[in-house]
């Protein structure tokens, strides 16, 4: 089988490859079904997961496709290949692979980012017992993210004040502005929620069931797309701060990047995935000086301007009423596209990268 027969083109395909492959492998299977929602065709939602290897293993590789669902397409095709070349023979005896595929099935689904709450799952993972945090630099912006219209002056007027901002700030300002997480305006980019989404509880579950009950080293590859150098795969550490850092590039190699200290191609983010890693079910036992090494590995797309203009677009049609057809259609295409390269030589190299990780990381669960 071709690598590039590994993706599929929509949410029901990729879905029906992954526990086609991960069953032919052995894995066993556990369906985290939505409780209410449906994909396009009225079919089911859900985020599913597959373990392979030993039920006593103290190690552990967690590998999480779908976390901004459209990104799903790229993560979903390197999950079918694991099984398919079977990867995790390279495991040792003494490693648990665990595979979540579509941690966010809504926005996978129906080609959104966030998911159905117009949450970014990666900025879900807050106490919100606490103050949210407040990112007064996206304020400003909100209005011309989103403008009064898409194909008119309401546009032209917003993109020039953008282009404003860029002259006076620069890029990586409006970047961190945008991306950082927001958590006041429910309706805008990279919004990180009030509370807690299905999503969120969903991992939490899986971590508690699947993953807590290793107790050493655990590596997880968060596959993600949209930043970057084209098909390139940066692997990008999560948490765990200088000394972590140091250590995840003795064992990983010099190319590893930091996400806190901001050398990643990513700004610096709040409410992370790796957050529940940390907490609850996940860290019980003592376990809170646990071995963890948290990868967004992330692939490289289009230029970030074209990303973010996807972006908008996108939020844009999520609140626009009476839109045609053919601009819906366009809007969901760039967004698509901003996030998924539907072409041979880009698939390969990121099933490439993804599996040289995977190697690498049994090498490191074996020796660590």
């Amino acid at each position: 089988m071709p690598t590039s027969d590994y993706f599929a083109d929509d949410y029901a395909g990729a879905r029906a490859k992954f526990l086609s492959a991960a069953g032919a492998a052995g894995a066993a299977l556990h369906c985290y079904a939505h409780p209410s929602l449906h994909d396009p065709a009225g079919g089911p939602l859900a985020t599913d997961v597959a373990v392979i290897g030993p039920a006593a293993a103290t190690r552990c590789l967690l590998v999480i496709s779908g976390t901004h669902g459209v990104e799903g397409f790229a993560g979903s095709g390197c999950q079918v290949g694991f099984f398919h070349d079977a990867l995790y023979r390279a495991l040792g005896s003494d490693v648990r692979a665990v595979l979540v595929h579509a941690l966010n099935p809504y926005g996978f689904a129906w080609i959104r980012r966030v998911n159905e709450d117009n949450v970014d799952l990666n900025r879900n993972f807050q106490d919100f017992t606490r103050p949210l945090p407040h990112n007064a630099a996206y304020e400003p912006l909100h209005g011309l993210l989103i403008p009064p219209d898409w194909d008119g002056a309401g546009r032209r007027a917003a993109d020039a004040q953008l282009d404003e901002f860029l002259r006076s700030h620069g890029l990586a300002a409006l970047q961190t502005a945008v991306s950082a997480g927001q958590y006041a305006y429910p309706d805008g980019l990279f919004y990180g929620g009030v509370s807690e989404t299905w999503s969120n509880a969903t991992f939490r579950r899986i971590l508690a069931t699947h993953v807590a009950p290793a107790t050493g080293p655990l590596v997880v590859l968060d596959l993600h797309t949209g930043l970057g150098p084209f098909a390139y795969g940066e692997p990008i550490l999560v948490g765990g701060g200088e000394q972590s850092s140091e250590r995840a590039r003795t064992r990983f190699g010099a190319e590893i990047k930091s996400l806190e200290s901001g050398e990643s191609s990513s700004s610096v983010l709040t409410g992370t995935l790796e957050h529940a890693l940390h907490d609850g079910a996940a860290n019980r036992d003592g376990a809170a000086d646990r071995d963890i090494t948290f990868f967004g590995l992330e692939f490289g797309t289009k230029p970030i301007a074209e990303v973010l203009m996807a972006l908008r677009g996108d939020h844009w049609l999520h609140t626009a009423k009476n839109v045609a057809a053919s601009l819906r259609d366009r809007i969901k295409t760039e967004l698509r596209d901003a996030f998924y390269v539907d072409a041979p030589h880009w698939k390969a190299a990121v099933y490439g990268r993804m599996a040289d990780f995977v190697l690498r990381s049994a090498r490191v669960l074996a020796e660590a």
